[in-house]
Formats: C-alpha cells, sequence, structure tokens
C-alpha cells in the first residue's frame, strides 16, 4: 500500500507535528535488524542461558526453550514490532493510542529500561576493568602470588567452602573489594567509578545522534561478538575434556523434562533475552519505513538470539568439560552460579590455556560490545519516549538534542555510583532481583492484555495489513489470542509461588533492604494503576463510559476534540494510525514515500 506525506490541517501543536514530519528513519534496514540483534543478544545469553542448562540437565533444557521460542518469543516479538512501526512513537504514546486504560505499561516500560541502564552500565564497568587487566602477563587472577590474596586462596578450582580460588578473590577483593553486607557501605571505589564514566561516553557516542549513530555503532557491536564466539569455540573443543563438557549439553536427561521449575525457566529466558516489555525493540522499530517487512526481522532477531544462545552453550560447556578434566571431578559437580560465570568461572579456565592473555582480551572485549548494544538500547528508550512527549519544550531547553541525550546519560552515570562502592555487588543484586525478575513479569502481563485482549487480534492483524500488504496467519492469531497471554500469566503465577527473597551467594539481604527492592520493582509497576486513574479521571461521562472509553483506541485524542485521519479502523473505531489529531491521511497520494 503506498503513503503519501503527511499535511498539516490544524497549525496548533506545530512543534510536535514537527518532530513527527522529521522523525528519522534508519538509514539501511539492516541496521534496524543488526540493533535489533544486538539488543536482543547480550550477556544473559553468554551467562544465563549456560547456567540454566546446566542446572536443568543440560540438553534437557533445550526441548522447552525451543518450544517457548515458537509460542511466546517469536509470536510476542512480531507483535511489538508492529505496535512499533506502525504508530511510529514510542512504547509511551504506542500503548497510550492502543489502550488508554493501560497507558501506564508504556510508562512502566521506559521506567524499568531507564532503572536496568543505571546498573547494567556496571557490568560493562566490570568487562572493561577486566579487559584492561587482561594485558598483564601472568593474569592477575591466575595466581595466589598478589596483595590482595588470602591464606585461603589457591591457584587451582575447589569446591571447598573453606577455600577460594584466584579468580574468586580477584573479583571479591581486588575490583570489588567488597564488603560483608549491604549494612556496611563502604567507599567509592575510584578505578571504577571512572571506568563507569569511560562506559558512559562509549554509550553517548554510540546514540547521541540517534539512529544516525546507533546504526553504524552496530555493524561492528552486533557483529565482532561472533568472529570471538567462534574463536573460543575452536580453542576449546581442542582442550582436554572439552568432550565430556558437549556432551552433557547437548545430551539430555529426561527426567528433568518433569519439573515445571525447568519450563517455567525456559519461558522466563526466552521473554528476558530477546527483551519483550522492555520497550527497546518497539522503540527502534518506531523509526523503521511504513512499509518494512516486519516478519522478516522478527524471525532473523528471535532465531539469531536464540542460535547465539546454543553457540555460547557450546563455548561455555567445552571449557566446563576441560576444569572438570583439570579437577578430575564429572561436569555435574561443578561450582557454577550465575553471573560469577562470567567474572569467575571463565577467567579461571582462560588461566589454564595456551596464550591466556589473549583470550581473555577477546572474551571481555566481546563482554564490552554484547553489553553496548543492550544498554544503548535501553537508553534509546528513554530518549525516543521523552522526545516524543516533550518535544518542543526539550528542544527549547537544550537547543539540540545531542545536549539532552548528554544529560539522560550524565544523570544515569550518577544513579549508578552506588554499584561503583564498595557495597556495589549487593546493590546491583538487589536491584537486578527485583526489576529483571518483579517488575518485567507484571509488565509483560499487562501489556499483553492491552495489545492481545483489548485491543484485539483482529484490529492488529488489519495493521500490518495495511503497513505489509499480508494479514498475520492463524499461527500468530492464535498465539496473541490464547498461547502467550496463558504463558505469561502462568510464569507469573509461578514466580510468585516460587518467590524468594533477594540474596548474594549465601547472604540474605535484611528485611529492610528486601523492602529498599520492592520499593524499586513498584517504581515501575506503579505507572499501571496511575495511568488506569488517570485516564478514568479525564474522560467524560458515568463510570461504565468512562470504562467503554478507556479501552477504545484514541479515546483521549477523541476527547480531546481535535480532527482525525479520515482513516479509521475496519469496526468503527479510529486506528492506531492516529499519531496527532491534527495530522492528515491521504487515501491516494501521487508520490510513494516513507512514513
Amino acid at each position: 500500500m503506498e503513503f503519501g506525506p503527511r499535511r498539516a490541517t490544524v497549525g496548533t501543536q506545530g512543534a510536535d507535528m514537527e518532530q513527527q514530519l522529521s522523525r528519522p528513519t534508519w538509514s539501511r534496514q539492516i541496521e534496524f535488524t543488526l540493533a535489533g540483534i544486538g539488543c536482543a543478544v547480550g550477556l544473559g545469553n553468554i551467562w544465563r542461558f549456560p547456567y540454566l542448562c546446566y542446572r536443568s540437565g543440560g540438553g534437557a533444557f533445550l526441548v522447552p526453550y525451543l518450544l517457548m521460542l515458537v509460542v511466546l518469543g517469536i509470536p510476542l516479538l512480531y507483535m511489538e514490532l508492529i505496535v512499533g512501526q506502525y504508530t511510529r512513537r514510542g512504547p509511551v504514546h504506542a500503548l497510550a493510542i492502543v489502550c488508554p486504560l493501560l497507558k501506564g505499561v508504556g510508562i512502566a516500560s521506559v521506567a524499568i529500561s531507564f532503572i536496568m541502564c543505571t546498573y547494567y552500565n556496571v557490568v560493562i564497568t566490570w568487562a572493561l576493568y577486566y579487559l584492561f587487566n587482561s594485558f598483564q602477563a601472568p593474569l592477575p587472577w591466575q595466581n595466589c602470588n598478589n596483595t590482595w590474596n588470602t591464606p585461603n586462596c589457591t591457584n587451582h578450582a575447589t569446591n571447598s567452602s573453606y577455600s577460594s580460588t584466584a579468580s574468586q578473590e580477584f573479583f571479591k577483593y581486588k575490583m570489588l573489594e567488597q564488603t560483608s553486607g549491604v549494612e556496611e557501605a563502604g567507599v567509592v571505589r575510584w578505578e571504577l567509578f571512572l571506568i563507569l564514566i569511560l562506559a558512559w561516553i562509549l554509550i553517548y557516542f554510540c546514540i547521541f545522534k540517534g539512529v544516525k549513530s546507533t546504526g553504524k555503532v552496530v555493524y561492528f557491536t552486533a557483529l565482532f561478538p561472533y568472529v570471538i564466539l567462534i574463536a573460543l569455540l575452536i580453542n576449546n573443543v581442542q582442550l582436554p575434556g572439552a568432550l565430556s563438557g558437549i556432551t552433557f549439553f547437548i545430551v539430555p536427561v529426561w527426567e528433568k523434562l518433569l519439573s515445571v521449575e525447568v519450563w517455567v525457566n525456559a519461558a522466563a529466558q526466552i521473554f528476558n533475552s530477546i527483551g519483550i516489555c522492555f520497550g527497546s525493540l518497539l522503540a527502534m522499530s518506531s523509526y523503521n519505513s511504513f512499509n518494512n517487512n516486519i516478519l522478516k526481522d522478527t524471525l532473523t532477531i528471535a532465531i539469531i538470539n536464540s542460535l547465539t544462545s546454543i553457540l555460547a552453550g557450546f563455548v561455555i560447556f567445552s571449557a566446563f568439560g576441560y576444569m572438570s578434566h583439570l579437577q578430575g571431578i564429572p561436569v555435574v559437580d561443578l561450582a557454577v552460579d550465575g553471573p560469577g560465570l562470567v567474572y569467575i568461572v571463565y577467567p579461571q579456565a582462560f588461566a589454564n590455556m595456551p596464550v591466556a592473555q589473549l583470550w581473555a582480551v577477546m572474551f571481555f572485549f566481546m563482554l564490552l560490545c554484547l553489553g553496548l548494544d543492550s544498554e544503548f538500547a535501553m537508553v534509546e528508550v528513554l530518549v525516543t519516549s521523552l522526545m516524543d512527549e516533550f518535544y518542543q519544550h526539550l528542544i527549547k531547553f537544550f537547543k539540540r538534542k545531542e545536549l539532552f541525550v548528554l544529560a539522560v546519560c550524565g544523570a544515569a552515570c550518577l544513579l549508578g555510583i552506588p554499584c561503583v562502592m564498595q557495597v556495589g555487588i549487593y546493590v546491583f543484586q538487589l536491584m537486578d532481583h527485583y526489576t529483571a525478575i518483579v517488575s518485567i513479569l507484571f509488565i509483560a502481563c499487562f501489556e499483553v492484555t492491552a495489545i492481545c485482549w483489548i485491543y484485539g487480534v483482529t484490529r492488529l492483524s488489519d495493521n500490518l495489513e495495511e503497513m505489509t500488504g499480508t494479514r498475520a496467519n492463524i499461527f500468530f492469531r492464535l498465539c496473541w489470542l490464547i498461547f502467550a497471554p496463558l504463558l505469561v500469566f502462568v510464569i507469573l503465577v509461578f514466580s510468585i509461588i516460587q518467590f524468594k527473597p533477594a540474596h548474594y551467594g549465601d547472604y540474605v539481604f535484611p528485611p529492610w533492604a528486601q523492602g529498599l527492592g520492592w520499593v524499586i520493582a513498584l517504581a515501575s509497576i506503579i505507572w499501571i494503576p496511575l495511568g488506569a486513574v488517570h485516564t478514568l479521571w479525564v474522560l467524560p461521562g458515568s463510570l461504565i463510559q468512562k470504562l467503554r472509553l478507556s479501552i477504545t483506541p484514541n479515546a483521549l485524542d477523541e476527547m480531546s476534540k481535535m480532527p482525525y485521519y479520515e482513516r479509521g479502523g475496519r469496526d468503527g473505531y479510529p486506528g492506531i494510525a492516529v499519531i496527532s489529531s491534527n495530522i492528515h491521511l491521504p487515501e491516494k497520494p501521487p508520490v510513494q514515500t516513507n512514513f
């Protein structure tokens, strides 16, 4: 279907209209695809997926994982890209257009992305710290002959609770200078703070020009990690014992499939890995051309994300096999935990590899690239949403978008300071537990409800047909209507049933810290009920009329008494293409152009 240039019918709100008319698009569509891959593929592919495989019986985890990819991951990603590309807005406006009652879901997505970006960049800071230290010979975590080592340090891997490895002590006593608990704050680790500033400088220069700069950066950051992963795999499979680790990875322990937790973990991994409900991919897709082939991008991003996790599994489990060979114990008995897989276990494996410095530099540079992609995607969500909402005021105050992006990065950097103090690892763990685990599941449940059930599968398919000329097939419509919403609800219920208070290793956070964690979680979730209350408050009529209007797409725009697009939805409601109520879309424009 051809679309012509928009023309204004009313002179009011000129700045907002100008921002929409001049909204940039990706220079090439491949840039969006690469940015989407970079956003989806992150550190979770490197440590969380192998860790869940290890804990869930190796190859047995792949069965529910791939099933959840098909019925949950791909359909929900497709849904978000349709909404983003069609509305040409970030998550805040997009959800307000789709379902005014649940407009707070969009604000919650932005809030959770901003909260996560403040502490996620600390992971990039750690990667840079290890990268800088990887040029030393020998590696500083290679032996116990250092000033920070304790008498309990051993040069060999161990499962004993009375001793610690050189890599554990480097992470705990050298880099973090970790305190005994959250009650003891300690001081700022100035080395880490300076590296944190460097990390934010890198993020700024990745996004300061919007999609024009991001689109160029992703050519490197999205593709280079695969070069490193393949090189690591070629090296690792030649190590003694590697085959036993790979065998553990691909041969299922079928009894594990009887555990509900394995299925819930598989669904949660798909959900968090692709980045559904974080708003990142929805915001990025808003810069697509209107007629872009969304299904192709959806399949490319989702499948490459999962293939990356499987590739990382071969890399990590071949290293596990090598470690089990060195220790003389089965792979299943290795002491492996979550984030420690990246900064403790794998560096320990490097220490025993030939040319250890080379592999360490390559690995941590790969982590840097993976982290940058995910980080600037989260920052871009906030920038896009605020520019959509307050374009006129922001440009008037900051003069240039680049200065506004600088202010956002500076504020996030300051908020990340607690994570680079000696208490930082506890702050990081507390924020991650209550944000990435608690908040995102609630947001996901309401987003799926808003788009799949209230806005409806029919309208969503209509929008897709208007953009691409093809409606969603029966598989996607069934997933949107039944399978995906039910799976998200089941994941939420089991996560609540199995919820455990935040802890770090054997350390359990005190009650006041757990309470602070819930405050962090509510900082994003609270916008959902607040948005619903505000919508019902401002809409006219009785309570029944308010409720009816609140689930009508564009009801808030209708109330503003401004002219609509002449084009409406097939069922009589205005389609969500009504991005600004004073813009008209002609039926048969003479020239084809990007939206």
